[in-house]
């Protein structure tokens, strides 16, 4: 019991000091009392970065003034669990030496599987990428939903996502990290279906990854469903390239900013530059221009 309170204590602190939240004596999250918004600009290394190894990350990232870097599993870094004791060791050192921040790791893991033992491994696995972000000196695991099956209702589906989550969750409090969920997958990335599973994953480390889909914009559009779940993010959402005009990137901004969210701000850029470096350089001029806007 007191190994779950400090684990849960030291938790909702970092979380605290990573979105701008306050922290009430009772344990529970006060969203946009910070006294200025401090959003930081970050990666994830999904295609501009995929075929990088460990130096060349830190490289590019530093040479674009980039701090922060959401490794996704499979790629050039060969951050995995099947790194020893000693390699996770070398990696967090790597890191620490330099300019750049391990925020965590971009997993594909995901809680919809209808075969029982299917949905035990992902959790179970999911738990093992909690143990090497921690390791690594990262912050958290990024998960997704990720998606209703045929054939079975929609209510059952958002239920057994949110239970697992809620494992997941109370998991990584109790190392420190925090439980990431992206707005992912068919259906499932309707901000309505998120609310939905957020609902039932009530525990506190179970945060949501805004993901800039282009779903943001049913119903209500962007500012209502944005309202819908911002209640619930944790401190990393991801964009593609900020000057892609099929998304409203400055109403985003704003609304972070409006919101006073200090957490990561990730580039999942999907195009295919010749010099990247340069590209990521031009965003980060872009995004802070925007948030000078907010």
């Amino acid at each position: 019991m007191e190994r779950h309170q400090e684990g849960r204590r030291i938790f909702l602190r970092n979380l605290g000091l990573v979105t701008g939240a306050m922290v009430l004596p009772t344990g529970q999250l006060a969203f946009g009392k910070a006294k200025k918004h401090g959003m930081k600009l970050g990666f994830v290394t999904y295609l501009w970065g995929k075929d990088w190894d460990q130096d060349t990350i830190i490289k590019n990232l530093s040479a674009s003034n980039i701090n922060g870097v959401e490794l996704r599993v499979e790629h050039a870094h060969k951050v995995s669990v099947a790194l020893t004791k000693e390699e996770r060791l070398l990696v967090r050192k790597k890191f620490s030496d330099s300019p750049v921040q391990i925020v965590g790791m971009g997993t594909n893991q995901q809680y919809d599987y209808p075969e029982p033992e299917k949905l035990r491994e992902s959790i179970e696995q999911t738990k093992a990428f909690f143990q090497l972000s921690k390791d690594i000196g990262g912050l958290g695991v990024k998960v997704k939903p990720n998606q209703f099956r045929s054939g079975i209702p929609h209510e059952k589906t958002i239920e057994q996502i949110g239970n697992s989550l809620n494992e997941l969750a109370k998991f990584g409090a109790d190392m420190g990290q925090i439980l990431r969920l992206e707005v992912h997958g068919n259906e499932t990335q309707e901000l309505t279906n998120i609310k939905a599973i957020m609902d039932v994953a009530n525990h506190p480390n179970a945060t949501v990854c805004w993901n800039c889909n282009a779903q943001d914009l049913n119903g209500g559009g962007l500012e209502a469903n944005f309202n819908m779940v911002k209640s619930r993010f944790g401190d990393i959402c991801h964009v593609r390239e900020l000057d892609d005009t099929t998304y409203p990137y400055q109403d985003l901004m704003n609304l972070f900013v409006k919101n006073k969210y200090e957490g990561w701000v990730l580039l999942e850029c999907r195009t295919d530059p010749a010099d990247k470096v340069k590209a990521l350089i031009n965003q980060r001029e872009i995004f802070e221009k925007m948030i000078g806007k907010g």
